[in-house]
């Protein structure tokens, strides 16, 4: 799947979120909100990665870190549209200045 198409994908499942948290709480979450339940994602992420070092004691826990980690890159494609961010372009334009950083320092 093309990223394009991921961050289409993303954005579809947002609306139908849009949907039920209209249902649910009379208002869409905030981009904040959005930000926070990420942070959540994060910490859940961070306790399966334990797991798997063998930290933690987490039944499934690889397919628990599949999920969280599709979670947390929903939450960052989501993020990335409500603020208009082309991440394809903000990505490779990261990894080419991380790859500069590295090869001055090599």
């Amino acid at each position: 799947m093309e990223f394009a198409q991921l961050t289409q994908r993303a954005n579809e499942i947002r609306q139908q979120y849009a949907a039920m948290e209209k249902q649910r709480y009379g208002r869409t979450w905030t981009d904040e909100e959005i930000a926070l339940g990420f942070v959540g994602d994060v910490g859940d992420l961070v306790k399966l990665v334990q797991a798997m070092n063998g930290v933690r004691d987490i039944p499934d826990v690889w397919d628990k870190l599949q999920h969280e980690l599709a979670d947390c890159l929903w939450s960052v494609l989501t993020l990335a549209r409500e603020y208009e961010i082309d991440l394809e372009k903000a990505f490779l334009q990261t990894m080419d200045e991380l790859e500069a950083n590295i090869s001055s320092e090599l």
